[in-house]
């Protein structure tokens, strides 16, 4: 099994819909029984709460379930379970490389790290600017990229 977390400040915006994209992406490839998909948030502020109403509704209006998504905050464990630790942006990998420290574990790296042909690198929070289609699109193009890494990486 792959084991993918995303994650992102307060995981009730970019990560849960990183997440459900994902799932959805690897699904619609018949590619399910090889996954493992969550996401975490590096503070608990939001924990047990469901994603965020801009998150929802765009979500509902490209019809991708996020049934049973509510947020939660990364845990130690998560660092040595998860092969690929997936961030929204530069400050979200800090702080995970933080908890992990020196010890064992996998990938750690950002979304847009493999939109090569992109300038940004972080996808902006739209819990502060409002802009959910936006990071839609940053995410759906981040997330095909991420998954042709993967599928060669795992040889699927």
């Amino acid at each position: 099994m792959i084991h993918v977390l995303f994650v992102c400040l307060g995981n009730i915006c970019r990560s849960p819909m990183a997440e459900a994209m994902f799932r959805k992406k690897v699904e619609d490839e018949g590619l399910s029984e090889h996954f493992v998909i969550d996401s975490a948030g590096i503070g608990g502020w939001h924990q047990g709460s469901p994603p965020h109403e801009g998150t929802r509704k765009l979500l509902d209006e490209k019809g991708i379930s996020y049934e049973g998504m509510s947020a939660r905050q990364i845990m130690d464990e998560d660092i040595t379970t998860y092969d690929y630790i997936i961030a929204m942006d530069a400050e979200n990998v800090g702080a995970l490389r933080s908890i992990a420290g020196y010890g064992k574990h996998h990938f750690i790296g950002r979304l847009l790290d493999f939109v090569e042909d992109d300038d940004r690198d972080d996808v902006p929070d739209p819990y502060y600017t409002g802009n959910f289609e936006e990071v839609h699109e940053l995410i759906e193009t981040g997330i095909d990229r991420f998954l042709t890494y993967v599928k060669k990486e795992n040889d699927l």
